[in-house]
């Protein structure tokens, strides 16, 4: 996928909601062990170029970082400062970093930080309502000029309210569990946390039910991820809040023109998707 830097890959659990970790799941598919940790042949993703001269991440992408491992995993340590590195260069791109160690932020930005970088953005994974309040009063403290959570694999009710209120999260993600082991997902906990997002007008995404779901007491088995997503929009649960607001930037440190920016395509099958609010379009792979 266009829309995915991995700089390194593997991972250590912490917490419920790594149990049934897809990346260890589709790792033993591969015969390979999720646990060993490594820098990827990818790493310098951001800054490939086209025979032209051009990157191929254009300016305006939301690339998103880490979704096979944790950006703030301590294994990754020696190679953080030279991810840093890349993203600084790429001022004109939008990063989503994903963690579950956000109590380790602090400690692995570079020194010239200061208040955030205006491309970074920073989300926590909260599956359950302890991890919620360990980990989203650790976010708003953080210094980053864009903040939100994922709710995936929701695993339990959530009663955030008083986080959403403090109008520094932008975005609300939230999903079922799937692949080996996984745990019921309820409607009526996506449909609440809809609720809450609405009521203070942060944008909410539900991109997939899970493949075991339960909605109105009934239980439904759903191993097949494109009938999850496409369940997830027919809820019709998703809230368009505020927009998010990038100041992005050349190398050079110039504002970049509207029409210069990077604007998403899809085709017919992406109408019926879950993830189509939060996705970089279509890459033109040829999968479909």
């Amino acid at each position: 996928m266009h829309d995915i830097w991995n700089p390194w890959h593997g991972c250590t659990r912490i917490s419920e909601g790594c149990r049934h970790c897809y990346m260890y799941f589709l790792d033993r598919q591969r015969d390979r062990d999720g646990s060993e940790i490594y820098r990827t042949r990818a790493f310098d993703y951001p800054l490939s170029k086209t025979r032209s001269g051009s990157y191929k991440v254009q300016s305006g992408e939301l690339i998103r970082v880490c979704m096979t491992s944790d950006f703030f995993l301590p294994e990754a340590d020696r190679w953080r400062n030279d991810a840093w590195t890349i993203m600084r260069s790429r001022p004109d791109v939008k990063f989503f970093l994903l963690t579950k160690r956000p109590e380790r932020v602090m400690s692995c930005l570079p020194s010239d930080w200061g208040n955030g970088w205006d491309n970074i953005w920073l989300n926590v994974s909260c599956e359950d309502q302890a991890n919620a309040d360990r980990r989203l009063p650790v976010l708003l403290d953080l210094p980053f000029r864009h903040k939100g959570f994922m709710a995936a694999p929701l695993i339990g009710p959530l009663d955030v309210d008083r986080y959403l209120a403090s109008g520094s999260i932008e975005q609300v993600i939230a999903g079922g569990e799937n692949y080996d082991g996984a745990r019921p997902c309820d409607f009526d906990w996506i449909k609440s946390l809809s609720g809450q997002c609405r009521s203070h007008d942060v944008t909410f995404c539900f991109i997939e039910t899970g493949s075991v779901f339960i909605k109105d007491g009934r239980t439904y088995r759903i191993p097949d991820k494109r009938i999850q997503s496409e369940m997830a929009l027919k809820a019709g649960v998703n809230h368009f809040g505020h927009p998010m607001k990038f100041d992005l930037r050349d190398p050079l440190g110039f504002e970049i023109e509207p029409q210069q920016l990077y604007r998403p395509h899809y085709r017919a099958t992406c109408q019926t998707c879950g993830s189509r609010p939060i996705c970089n379009g279509c890459s033109d792979c040829g999968k479909c």
